[in-house]
């Protein structure tokens, strides 16, 4: 889809890595100078290294997940993604990163798969400061100038998981519906101002995180890790088959772009089917 976002600034979180990597790059080619924001500098970097590097429509598949002709294509990128170091359980300093945007992606996410009663409280704190309170700074931080402006987008990559409840995953599936919530919430009031806001939905996603999910799962379950994927995570989507990254990236675009001005408090589902069932 052609998407021009020449001049316009955007913010992704969890950029270093798996769909906000994929987001990253896919907003530089519509043009947009992306600031990059994760906590690994390293992955940053390479983030940095692929941008300025994405010439061939191989590189390009590669640095976006891996599916051809989705997401960046041959040639240099037309904007530009700066790596921002950041922690968001720096709730003021994410609300600062945000000032000037026009454009903000909150991606950023964790997970831990434990049974309720042995949840870690902490770590059940720290998914929500993560995943729905640092959400919450950012937007804070960014409305004031796409008000001013009379334009913004505001895309929050949710889950299957903000529609949908799973066994083992209170902090995760609690954040997700919390920012479903908060995203409905930021499309009533942006409305007036040219603002729009929406979740992205998918199911489970090839990414780090579903990676490191997976030996979890297999330790929840007491399956072998080779079973995690077809006996637990694809059972109920109808598509059995991971979501890539660049398709989650595509989707953000299409939520910026000027067809969809009129998608707003809306969950767009890209779960292979499995909330149809």
């Amino acid at each position: 889809m052609h998407l021009d976002l020449s001049g316009r600034t955007a913010l992704v979180t969890g950029a270093a890595s798996g769909i906000g990597r994929a987001c990253a790059l896919r907003l530089a080619a519509a043009g947009a100078r992306v600031r990059a924001v994760d906590r690994d500098a390293d992955g940053l970097a390479a983030l940095h290294a692929a941008a300025t590097g994405a010439g061939t429509g191989a590189e390009a598949a590669a640095a976006t997940g891996g599916v051809v002709g989705i997401g960046v294509g041959a040639g240099p990128l037309a904007g530009e993604v700066e790596p921002y170091p950041l922690d968001l359980t720096d709730l003021d300093a994410a609300e600062r990163a945000a000032d000037g945007v026009d454009v903000l992606v909150n991606n950023a996410g964790m997970q831990l798969v434990r049974p309720l009663h042995e949840f870690p409280p902490e770590d059940f704190a720290t998914m929500l400061t993560v995943m729905l309170t640092a959400p919450f700074r950012l937007i804070r931080g960014a409305l004031p100038h796409m008000y001013a402006q009379g334009w913004g987008r505001v895309v929050n990559i949710s889950s299957v998981h903000g529609l949908r409840a799973s066994a083992y995953k209170s902090a995760y599936v609690a954040a997700k519906h919390g920012l479903e919530g908060l995203s409905k919430v930021t499309a009533l009031e942006g409305a007036p101002h040219g603002v729009t806001s929406n979740c992205v939905n998918p199911g489970y996603v090839r990414t780090p995180l579903v990676e490191r999910q997976v030996a979890d799962q297999a330790a929840t379950h007491d399956i072998p890790a080779d079973r995690v994927v077809t006996d637990v995570l694809l059972t109920r989507p109808a598509v059995k088959r991971m979501v890539e990254p660049a398709e989650v990236a595509e989707a953000v675009a299409y939520l910026c772009a000027p067809q969809s001005s009129m998608i707003t408090g809306s969950s767009l589902s890209l779960d292979g089917g499995w909330t149809a069932s």
